[in-house]
């Protein structure tokens, strides 16, 4: 391995060597250099920093920081990002400059969303970037909502390329694959459970989100461990000029945010740091408990389960100077699910994430800024039951404890270098199973548990070889360890776009991943039971590879842009149980596994307006997904060897979404979603069996291949409607948000199953039929935001 590691640090060495030439620019140039914050004094990652004139521009970084070479004498700068104003300024440069910016907020919030759109589309026309959706929470409060409960992994499935697990679920799975082979970070940190409640909502509080980038293809060097895509959230970091308070009332959940300055400040200057605390809680638990009290004289009443759900987010950053500043996050989030019933039965699940990290900023020059992050995180579930003189208790956690530095590096304005490395010691624990009784007689705690070590160096240069020619060129080195067994590989990542016209440029791309933890499930759900599991023995890492290619097209003067890409990916080492497997802490887990490929391919088609009172995007995806498990193992594999399409395949996906401006006030949304139906299993007949002489037949499924029958298509209207009320004393601002889910009452298959029927009047079965499942109707709600 260490022979390994040497050969790609050479190549790394010598691919920046390659990739870093010095070009001769033929005048005298001089950095301007400097930060871009709101008016609260957060930093602006992302903004744009641009000389339209001579075809310069950049993106500020994590801290808002960018830096631009650019010829002698006068100069005029333009700095946007959405949801801002855009400002313009005049510079005379005869020597390093630097120069601070503060972007006001748009005059209305409803109308937000749509100042700026051109330089954002074209931004995204001259990326070198494919497959990246960058989404404002800005963005993702205007559109309706389940219960008025804005969720931002809700809001990405109405990207192109993106599928959703099923009715009222908040999995992703993108270019066909599946859930656990998404990438989700919070600040840098590794979350590893995104959803509560089973799925319906995400762990994140869109008052406490900034931004959320997906990368769909085209992954940057710096992300890895995972085979599907990358979901960056990146937090808030709190107001620096004054304490605020924000928070909302909805029909099932609360939440408050209260910001503010860290350390002492003149009037009308920012301060050194800021702190930014968000919670947010649902209310299910109080009213089953109220419901179980007044039910609680009849013996009748089945009693109804307690929910509810939690969550708290925090960050704070200081600066300890011009060239240093500190940042922490942290979040912790739970699910608590209990259950008292008839007699002595009683039940309690659990589960929830962790993290907490510490970041460093340091600036040695310009040109070259360093972050230095170390962590934790972790994610935990807790079953327990009870009957009798009897308990039972099942427990399963993955923590983390992660190191990594990261640098930023122009030794050119032609290119933006980053390098770093990464460390992180896992510590799986597969399953810990406990029963005990009141007199001792049976006492059983099985505890297994798997330490991991995974490591990764990776290098990449962004290159602006011409005007019309751009490439990222990227080169990651991965290992890991487990059980005696170490599995390594390099990963990489190219990227190009030519640029046809000024209107329209051509994109195409190539990556390879490796993902060293599994999520093993007997189910084809997402639930918080599903085990983690690391490579080790015979369980070798999953592998995947994609190409994708496609063109970009600004039309109707730079207010539209019209994007049609295409796809390829194809991955080695999935993983399924084997018929029959046993799940549940089971020492010789990797026993049960059976390993086989996928493969899926599709074309996105995407249409997106972000100019006018009336902006919003319409995209359509076309794909095919497709697992296989040859024979192995003793065993049949899956569908005795022939190829199935997963259960998240779908092969028709339309999104259209509308957000219009009525007033300075008012703002109208609407979304509608179409999908081909899920592949499911469904059986194809019965027969009797009698395994009693003289009983009545039971009627026994004869199962097909798997997936081979599919649900009716789903297809769903959202409405939404933000008024902005007239502000009152002490400068509050409020509105009111409604929402109308599932507008015209569409019942979704959520699950189909069998029932059987029988000749009237008697108990004689004379056959069967479907019964579809749907979980939501059309479904109002209202929730009263503010702001003070």
């Amino acid at each position: 391995m260490r022979s390994t590691a040497t050969y790609a640090t050479a190549i790394i060495a010598t691919s920046l060597g390659v990739l870093v030439p010095s070009l001769g620019w033929g005048q005298v140039r001089h950095q301007l250099s400097g930060t871009v914050r709101d008016a609260a004094g957060a930093a602006l990652p992302g903004a744009t920093v641009a000389v339209p004139a001579l075809g310069l521009g950049t993106a500020t970084d994590a801290a808002g920081h960018y830096q631009l070479e650019l010829p002698s004498g006068p100069q005029q700068v333009t700095v946007s990002f959405i949801g801002y104003v855009p400002q313009t300024f005049r510079v005379n440069l005869s020597q390093r400059q630097q120069r601070n910016l503060t972007l006001a907020a748009s005059p209305s919030d409803l109308g937000e969303v749509v100042v700026t759109g051109q330089q954002t589309l074209r931004e995204k026309l001259e990326t070198t970037q494919m497959g990246v959706e960058h989404l404002t929470i800005r963005e993702a409060k205007l559109l309706p909502a389940l219960f008025g409960e804005v969720d931002i992994l809700k809001t990405l499935q109405l990207k192109p390329g993106v599928q959703s697990g099923g009715e009222g679920s908040s999995g992703i799975f993108v270019r066909g694959g599946s859930a656990d082979q998404n990438l989700v970070l919070l600040d840098n940190a590794l979350v590893y459970n995104p959803n509560h409640l089973f799925g319906l909502f995400s762990v994140f509080n869109s008052d406490a989100v900034q931004s959320v980038d997906l990368y769909k293809s085209g992954f940057p060097a710096q992300f890895g461990g995972r085979l599907s895509s990358v979901i960056d959230v990146k937090m808030r970091e709190g107001s620096r000029e004054k304490f605020t308070v924000t928070g909302g009332l909805g029909l099932i959940a609360s939440r408050l945010s209260l910001e503010g300055p860290l350390g002492k400040h003149a009037a009308g200057q920012p301060a050194k740091g800021s702190f930014i605390v968000s919670g947010r809680r649902t209310y299910f638990d109080i009213f089953t408990r109220a419901l179980n009290r007044a039910n609680a004289g009849d013996e009748t009443a089945q009693p109804i389960p307690d929910y509810f759900f939690h969550d708290f987010s925090a960050k704070a950053n200081y600066s300890l100077g011009e060239k240093d500043q500190v940042f922490a996050t942290g979040y912790l989030g739970r699910d608590v699910f209990g259950f008292n019933g008839f007699g002595d039965l009683q039940a309690n699940f659990s589960w929830g994430n962790t993290l907490g990290t510490l970041r460093w900023q340091h600036t040695f020059s310009p040109k070259l800024t360093a972050n230095t992050q170390v962590g934790l995180t972790s994610y935990q579930y807790n079953l327990g039951s009870a009957f009798d003189i009897v308990s039972f208790g099942l427990t399963s956690t993955i923590r983390d404890y992660n190191a990594r530095v990261d640098f930023d590096y122009q030794p050119h304005p032609a290119h933006q270098v980053r390098f770093g490395a990464s460390a992180t010691r896992h510590t799986f624990g597969v399953g810990r199973l406990q029963v005990e009784t009141n007199d001792n007689s049976l006492d059983i705690d099985n505890n297994i548990t798997y330490p991991g070590l995974e490591a990764g160096l990776y290098a990449t240069d962004n290159w602006k070889v011409s005007d019309k020619f751009q490439a990222e060129l990227g080169l990651r080195l991965t290992g890991f360890g487990s059980g005696g067994q170490t599995y390594g590989g390099l990963e990489p990542r190219l990227a190009g776009r030519y640029l046809l016209t000024d209107k329209v440029s051509l994109k195409a791309n190539y990556a390879l991943m490796y993902q060293y933890a599994h999520l093993v499930s007997n189910s084809g759900a997402s639930l918080p039971t599903d085990i983690w599991y690391p490579s080790r023995l015979n369980i070798r890492p999953q592998r995947s590879q994609q190409v994708s290619t496609g063109v970009s097209w600004l039309l109707g003067g730079g207010k539209y842009l019209l994007t049609n890409e295409v796809y390829y990916k194809w991955s080695a080492n999935q993983i399924d149980f084997r018929d029959g497997a046993q799940i549940f802490a089971n020492p010789n887990l990797d026993q049960e596994f059976i390993f086989g490929r996928g493969w899926s391919y599709g074309n996105e088609l995407y249409l997106e307006k972000k100019e006018g009172k009336t902006t919003g995007w319409i995209g359509y995806t076309l794909a095919w997904s497709w697992r296989q498990f040859l024979p192995q193992n003793g065993t049949d594999g899956v569908n005795g060897g022939r190829p199935f399409y997963p259960s998240y395949d779908r092969r028709h996906n339309l999104n259209v979404v509308v957000l219009h401006q009525l007033s300075t006030r008012v703002s109208l949304t609407a979304s509608f979603v179409y999908t081909s139906g899920a592949p499911t299993t469904l059986p194809a007949g019965l027969f009797g069996l009698q395994n009693v002489p003289g009983a009545d037949l039971l009627p026994v499924p004869v199962y097909p291949d798997r997936n081979s029958y599919r649900l009716i298509p789903y297809h769903r209207l959202d409405l939404g409607l933000v008024w902005k009320l007239k502000p009152v004393r002490f400068g509050t601002e409020r509105d009111l948000t409604f929402s109308v889910y599932n507008a015209y009452d569409r019942r979704n298959a959520y699950f189909v199953y069998f029932e059987t029927t029988r000749d009237p009047g008697t108990d004689v079965i004379n056959g069967f039929r479907a019964q579809q499942v749907s979980l939501f109707p059309v479904i109002p709600s209202v929730t009263y935001n503010f702001k003070f």
